[in-house]
């Protein structure tokens, strides 16, 4: 091969970007969503015997938030941020936060398997709480990681909310 042809030569074609959807979206890609981009941090998956669900960490200029994907009979997302709330075991059945009450819907516990920022937790296997107010409108998540217990507020929101920019 001469130098020229090597020069000008065939140069290597990139991959194509695969298409993003709630499932697969990946580290650094850009999520557009109430007027704010926010870059895919962490994504976590959770398995409940089988039972999958995904949790995205969400950074942006002004704030950070959880993108919760999980398909049950439809597609539910929603948008979550953590709250500063002092929980001790055992999970009481209802909680108080800011004014409104939550109730137990659902427990159990999920094998993680965390990327990114996430990738600390891979492997490991959390207990969740899931409370939602009488309306069904506003839910809390509680997580318990070993001695730590997290408490994240969020709503549901519809897919058409959400706009993905795909990173390579």
């Amino acid at each position: 091969m001469s130098f020229l042809s090597k020069l000008f030569g065939k140069k290597d074609t990139p991959k194509p970007v695969v298409e993003r959807n709630m499932f697969n979206l990946q580290m650094e890609d850009i999520v557009t969503y109430d007027l704010e981009d926010y870059t895919v941090v962490s994504k976590l998956s959770y398995d409940d015997h089988g039972f999958k669900w995904h949790a995205y960490q969400l950074e942006g200029m002004s704030r950070t938030i959880w993108l919760s994907v999980e398909m049950d009979d439809e597609l539910n997302l929603g948008i979550y941020e953590k709250v500063k709330m002092k929980l001790t075991l055992p999970i009481p059945k209802k909680i108080e936060h800011d004014g409104t009450y939550y109730y137990l819907d659902e427990s159990g516990s999920a094998k993680v398997y965390g990327v990114g920022r996430g990738q600390n937790v891979n492997g490991i296997t959390c207990e969740y709480f899931d409370f939602c107010d009488e309306e069904e409108e506003r839910f809390l998540s509680v997580e318990k990681w070993g001695s730590e217990i997290e408490v994240s507020s969020g709503y549901e929101i519809e897919e058409y909310e959400l706009k993905i920019i795909a990173s390579n």
